[in-house]
């Protein structure tokens, strides 16, 4: 699965890779270049950033369904334990 971003998303993220080449590399890097870098992060390292995205969301997920019960649990046969309730002084 290649991680697709929109044309915006890649133009600043272009600008960003240039931006951190020119601030903390001793050399700078062309536009050609930075898309390619980005290109092959995507497509090699992007996927493990995915999935470990998914992972947390079904995680958090699993516990959100954990917590149903707990959140909409009704009694049953509870409707005699009202009136029996009402009853005792």
């Amino acid at each position: 699965m290649s991680i697709e971003i929109s044309k915006d998303a890649r133009k600043q993220a272009i600008a960003s890779i240039e931006r951190y080449f020119r601030e903390n590399m001793e050399e700078p890097i062309g536009n050609v270049s930075a898309g390619a870098l980005l290109g092959y992060f995507l497509e090699e390292i992007g996927p493990l950033v995915y999935n470990k995205a998914v992972t947390d969301v079904q995680d958090r997920l699993q516990a959100r369904v954990m917590e149903v019960d707990v959140e909409i649990h009704e009694d049953e046969f509870a409707y005699w334990r009202k009136f029996d309730r009402a009853r005792k002084p």
